[in-house]
């Protein structure tokens, strides 16, 4: 495509004055593909970490503990997902940001796809959980690796009294995610039999899971390796930073963004992964009824997610984001007697817990990221994120059903509660930070 020097120039003038160059819409577009791809890799191996894991794989160890390996295992891909991160900038700043991409997302579908053909225990021992174990730190690696800096060119060209609500449109991407891979999920163990789904109907998921990821893969390139989306790429300063020197001058910043988002992060696998373990364990709930009333909650999240846009350019993304910190806190009251409860009382824990979800985390991404300044801001909001991930999400299933089945469900609340209290702590201090260098 061609473009005249002075009319790039003219629509760069624009662009600064809020007549951006590259269409927010187009942008929310790759976004929203991007991590409703991304999102339906995680949420496939998260459901299976919870119903066929523990059973594939750990078949010497009762069920409790079996979940408890499992839930282990599906911990390690946030673990090494920072480390993705920091080698996939060194690839950038060597190649180029589609080869980054490329790279990412060809691991990420391979690594995801070979654990579809993964024998289980009783073909291969202790070799398949060191295999899946792999494989999942791939899935990781190339989570942390699959950064675009899209989010980020989203934010800086929205329009700046509609910023919750370009902020929110790629945070569409997990519930949409959440929902195919539970509707799959749902109907591969409602229409096979018990044995024909544990012996190959389980694996469906990961093979479709790869072929979502080459279409993914082909949407985002058309749109990050174009000469546009590079100019304006460039023009934003939207390049990898050194990792040491993002930490020496904006290390609090990454503290204070992993915390911010953390009362969303800590519900969102406590109502998308863990009560599947849980009802499986300790409860008499229909798996499949309780995958279709999640698949009904991510709506609702989606739902949710759209209205928190509105929200946020009401009264602001900050206050929004402590307000919702303020209601899972109170939802973290009586949440472990909903899960408790009933069949309908566990359905209520489900829906009013996805609500809650996609109103906080449709404005979890990016709302102290400014912070960075232009920089640091695409490193710096890609390394936060892992961190917010690894802190809040990371370990929340295996963490919860250990507590819950040794101590009982009261400590659901608190798990909640804590995930809260840090997002109030982290905005405040985000704020006496905002004041003081307005000082300076």
């Amino acid at each position: 495509m061609s473009v005249h020097p002075q009319a790039m120039a003219s629509d760069h003038d624009h662009g600064a004055k809020g007549d951006p160059h590259v269409a927010p819409g187009e942008i929310a577009v790759g976004v929203v593909i991007g991590r409703a791809s991304e999102n339906f890799d995680f949420f496939v191996y998260g459901i299976a970490s919870a119903l066929v894991f523990p059973r594939i794989f750990f078949p010497f160890a009762d069920g409790l503990t079996g979940a408890l390996y499992s839930f282990a295992i599906f911990a390690l891909a946030f673990l090494v997902r920072p480390l993705g991160t920091a080698l996939s900038m060194h690839v950038q700043r060597r190649w180029n940001r589609g080869t980054k991409l490329t790279v990412a997302l060809f691991l990420l579908g391979t690594a995801t796809a070979g654990i579809a053909f993964l024998p289980g225990y009783a073909t291969l021992g202790g070799a398949a959980i060191v295999l899946l174990a792999l494989l999942r730190m791939l899935q990781g690696m190339a989570m942390g690796g699959s950064w675009d800096g899209l989010p980020s060119l989203l934010a800086l060209n929205a329009p700046k009294q509609r910023r919750g609500w370009y902020a929110m449109l790629g945070q569409l991407g997990a519930p949409v995610g959440f929902i195919v891979a539970a509707a799959l999920f749902a109907y591969l163990i409602g229409s096979l039999s018990e044995r024909d789904f544990f012996d190959w109907g389980w694996r469906y998921p990961f093979f479709a899971a790869f072929a979502i990821n080459v279409v993914a893969l082909f949407a985002r390139l058309r749109l990050v390796v174009t000469r546009e989306y590079e100019q304006e790429l460039g023009q934003r300063e939207l390049e990898p930073a050194p990792l040491r020197e993002l930490v020496e001058v904006k290390g609090r910043h990454v503290v204070i963004g992993a915390f911010a988002p953390l009362a969303s992060y800590a519900l969102f696998h406590i109502v998308t992964i863990f009560p599947l373990s849980w009802v499986l364990l300790f409860a008499k709930q229909s798996i499949v009824g309780l995958l279709w009333v999640q698949v009904l909650g991510g709506f609702i999240a989606i739902g949710g997610v759209l209205a928190s846009g509105v929200i946020a350019d009401r009264f602001g993304r900050v206050p929004t984001l402590g307000g919702l910190a303020l209601a899972i806190a109170m939802f973290s009251g009586f949440a472990p007697t909903l899960l408790g409860g009933g069949e309908l009382a566990q359905d209520a824990f489900i829906l009013i817990g996805f609500l809650l979800l996609g109103l906080s985390y449709g404005q979890s991404s990016g709302a102290v990221t400014r912070n960075f300044g232009p920089r640091y801001r695409y490193t710096g909001a890609a390394l936060t994120t892992d961190f917010a991930w690894l802190i809040g999400a990371a370990f929340a299933p295996l963490v919860a059903l250990w507590v819950c089945a040794k101590f009982g469900l009261a400590f659901l609340g608190a798990y909640l509660l804590s995930g809260a209290i840090s997002t109030v702590v982290a905005l405040v201090l985000h704020q006496r930070m905002k004041r003081a260098e307005a000082r300076a």
